[in-house]
């Protein structure tokens, strides 16, 4: 393991008051944010691999040793996690050996897939690997019609000849997908029940319960992952939990809500994007202070030591129900995050060809980049960046107790990769790196954007991550963006948002319905919002949750399309409603398409209904500091390189020395225990009144 890398003073008095604790586990750093009445502190660890909950764990306990008041029990601290571990699983396929139950004529759905080929022109196709083998996908005889019908009654005694074929199998979980059970649930119902009392400490996953909407495929293979999920992600939470003391363990999900350990457990396929989840709420949250609207226009770079992820937000946490990871079609509410392999630790290579490529290959925690001094020798992002003077050997990643960076080690590794390249320089190897990262992220930025009808120019660019503002000027100037936001500590704004983050539970149905079905019998669908609406008030109870808002809103389409848009449904449902709600279908069209065709009619294919709760009450109260004061000395000057030529002479200072309205002039760099943030050449930094940097070019188009 390693040392801790960095907690902030406390400030003010112990106070019987439990602290927050907000842990965000990424691939080579675990974050943590204490918040207490006294304030906010950090905290950095290296990643413990192969089991994270150890730099968790370590975390807490360092910062419990320095308050010894929070020891007594009941000071037990409420902790919210962010987790990669059902990421992880899903990317390195190690999963639950896992058994489906289907219906007859059925057991091979997750082999047949859709037609759809994700790479047209490819000679030959790879297809991701099957989570459940052959031998382990069993059907029995039931079958429900296309509108809810039994046609064919479950037979029990072909499910128990199933169950006595799993018992002999080693299985370690179970998952039941029976065709139109979101219309008729109670055979899957029946089948749980049987499971539950012959295999009592295997667990099950009914598609009823995980997603009970339409499309076979990919619900079978959305209930499938969950079920080949459960078994791992259990253990960890439980041997967490167990480890820690806790008033209450809330896990981070992917649609930017909590959920309790029952929760998570239960559904770890929501835990996919859980990470990256907080750090969209951090951001969201920074970006409504500083730009001082509810609705900010902001583009996230969170950019770690393994990998990038961008995120558009228009105001709001933008949500998807259509996202593929590892391959798999996933079908559940998470936070629209495009992810590229491009972070501080990604490796720079030679190819067969004798092209340089950066990514996404990782060094990871262990060993980490050659300047780590761990016995790596392959150059990274990081050590292209400390070769360019973009980092300081003498300003520790992570603080005084953290890690020391060896540009020896670094130049040596560049100029190990300029050799392979022909006998570049090191400095122009080292530029090569960046920039090849850098187009890298610009092309995953222009994916959430431009490809999406947006035009960069509009957004505040947002980064975040320990590497996120080193970047940034780069990035923002090939988009051609004017204004980004570096948040007070961008190192662990993931952790920090996931104490901002509502808990929230979703309950969602298909309902396929025609306009003029809607029209005629707005019953029907004020009906169903009430038992999702019902459904949702029991999962928050179950976590003692009582207080909660409800957003309800539908999936629509025109007829004849095969995918839908999510649209909010006003409520209560009344024929006014239902209007509204075709007609916010109608713009959601228009905008992200170009057209809206009023006269083709339209049909609402799934009803789903978000209960949230606010997040725990913070004691700190944020207060605006004065608008102006003197501008600040630089603590130091180092070289810097930007071009092959020559270096350039470059100021830094100390975040910490930095007060509201303080201008700074690129190129200069600030330095936290952290993030490093870089002020290229062309830019200026002006520290705003709650200590964000906000930088924007020194000539403005």
């Amino acid at each position: 393991m390693g040392q801790d890398h960095h907690v902030s003073p406390v400030t003010g008095p112990e106070t019987d008051t439990p602290a927050l604790i907000g842990v965000d586990v990424g691939g080579t750093f675990t974050d943590f944010v204490f918040q207490t009445s006294t304030g906010l502190e950090v905290l950095k660890r290296p990643t413990s691999v192969p089991d994270p909950g150890v730099a968790v764990r370590a975390g807490v306990d360092a910062w419990r040793a320095q308050h010894p008041a929070r020891r007594r029990a009941e000071q037990a601290p409420r902790i919210r996690h962010g987790t990669t571990i059902a990421t992880n699983a899903v990317l390195q396929r190690r999963g639950a050996r896992t058994a489906l139950i289907a219906t007859v004529g059925f057991r091979d759905l997750l082999v047949l897939g859709r037609q759809n080929r994700p790479s047209l022109y490819a000679l030959s196709q790879s297809r991701p690997a099957l989570l459940i083998p052959d031998e382990l996908r069993f059907e029995v005889r039931e079958r429900v019609t296309a509108t809810g019908e039994v046609q064919t009654p479950l037979d029990l005694e072909d499910v128990d000849r199933v169950i006595d074929r799993i018992t002999t199998m080693d299985v370690e979980a179970v998952c039941v997908v029976f065709l139109f059970s979101f219309l008729y649930p109670e055979h899957e119902r029946a089948v749980g029940r049987r499971l539950a009392e012959r295999l009592p400490d295997i667990p099950v996953s009914l598609s009823v319960d995980v997603l009970p909407e339409y499309r076979e495929f990919e619900r079978t293979i959305t209930t499938a992952t969950n079920a080949w999920l459960q078994p791992a992600v259990g253990r960890y939470l439980a041997r967490l939990a167990r480890g820690l003391p806790h008033r209450s363990f809330d896990v981070m999900q992917s649609n930017g809500g909590t959920t309790g350990l029952r929760g998570a457990s239960r559904l770890p396929v929501h835990l996919l994007v859980s990470g990256p989840a907080g750090g969209v709420v951090g951001a969201l949250n920074t970006a409504r202070i500083a730009m001082a609207t509810a609705t900010p226009q902001i583009m996230t770079l969170d950019m770690g030591g393994t990998s990038t992820d961008v995120a558009l937000c228009q105001g709001g946490t933008p949500i998807t129900t259509e996202s593929e990871i590892g391959g798999l079609p996933i079908r559940v509410p998470l936070i629209d995050i495009h992810t590229v392999g491009a972070g501080g630790g990604s490796l720079a290579r030679v190819d067969s060809a004798g092209t340089l490529r950066v990514g996404p290959g990782s060094a990871g925690a262990e060993p980490g980049p050659a300047c780590y001094g761990r016995g790596g020798r392959q150059a990274t992002v990081t050590d292209a960046n400390l070769v360019l003077g973009r980092l300081l050997p003498d300003w520790p990643l992570g603080g005084t107790d953290g890690v020391s960076l060896k540009p020896e080690l670094a130049e040596e590794a560049v100029a190990r990769l300029g050799a392979a390249l022909g006998g570049r320089g090191t400095v122009e190897t080292a530029l090569a790196i960046v920039d090849i990262a850098n187009a890298a992220m610009e092309r995953a930025l222009r994916v959430v954007s431009v490809e999406t009808g947006h035009n960069p120019a509009e957004f505040t660019l947002l980064p975040f991550g320990g590497a996120g503002a080193l970047h940034a000027c780069d990035l923002a100037q090939g988009l051609d963006m004017h204004r980004i936001l570096v948040p007070e500590t961008p190192g662990v704004l993931s952790a920090q948002g996931l104490l901002l983050a509502e808990t929230t539970r979703i309950a969602s149905r298909s309902v396929l319905m025609t306009d003029e079905e809607a029209r005629h019998a707005p019953a029907v669908v004020a009906r169903a919002v009430r038992e999702l609406t019902g459904e949702a008030r029991r999962l928050l109870e179950e976590d003692g949750e009582t207080d909660f808002a409800v957003a309800v809103s539908a999936d629509v389409r025109y007829r004849g399309q095969s995918h839908e848009l999510q649209v909010p449904c006003p409520t209560p449902i009344t024929p006014d409603t239902i209007e509204q709600t075709l007609e916010n279908f109608h713009l959601a069209h228009e905008k992200r398409f170009g057209f809206a065709d009023r006269q083709n009619g339209v049909e609402i294919v799934n009803l789903r209904v978000m209960a949230t709760c606010p997040p725990p009450p913070s004691p700190v109260q944020a207060t605006a500091a004065p608008a102006e004061t003197p501008g600040p000395e630089s603590t130091g000057t180092t070289l810097a390189w930007f071009s092959p030529e020559a270096a350039t002479p470059v100021p830094w200072y100390a975040r910490t020395s930095l007060a509201p309205g303080h201008r700074i002039l690129g190129p200069a760099l600030i330095l936290q225990p952290d993030c490093t943030t870089l002020v290229g050449p062309g830019w200026q930094a002006l520290v705003d009144s709650w200590l964000n940097l906000q930088m924007t070019p020194l000539t403005t188009p």
